[in-house]
């Protein structure tokens, strides 16, 4: 299975790839390390045309990749194909089966669990948790 491309794998990836550390690369970069760890965790879709000068710069990368991986204003829409998986998960951890589940935002393994929560009467209330090895995913 093929896993899709996107800006923070992008930036995240050709980090590592070049040894530097978010900070690192935020220093090179001359950018505020909030910035990159908002692209990296996936919260920054779009960029100022210099926070992606600056990037490329420091990452050696085409500006018009950064761009290409950028997600367009009406791309914020949510996905109802994601949320029908993420329906379907909550249904599977109920279900006790909480190995073997993937992230529906990129596909990575999920570690999952039960909680046991309580209600405003005292009754209790089973709760699917989910969170993704690789991406920002969580099912809360």
């Amino acid at each position: 299975m093929k896993i899709k491309q996107t800006l923070a794998r992008l930036i995240s990836t050709t980090r590592e790839k070049m040894g530097y550390s978010q900070s690192g690369l935020a220093s090179r970069a001359n950018i505020a390390l909030e910035i990159i760890e908002g692209i990296e965790s996936g919260s920054e879709l779009f960029l100022p045309s210099t926070t992606r000068q600056k990037l490329a710069m420091a990452l050696k990368l085409n500006p018009k990749k950064i761009k290409s991986l950028e997600k367009a204003a009406e791309d914020h829409v949510k996905d109802f194909e994601t949320a029908d998986k993420t329906e379907e998960l909550k249904i599977k951890i109920l279900e006790g089966k909480l190995q073997g589940n993937t992230c529906p935002a990129c596909g990575a393994g999920l570690l999952c669990r039960v909680a046991l929560m309580y209600d405003l009467e005292d009754n209790p209330v089973r709760h699917p948790k989910a969170r993704c090895s690789k991406c920002p995913f969580q099912l809360k």
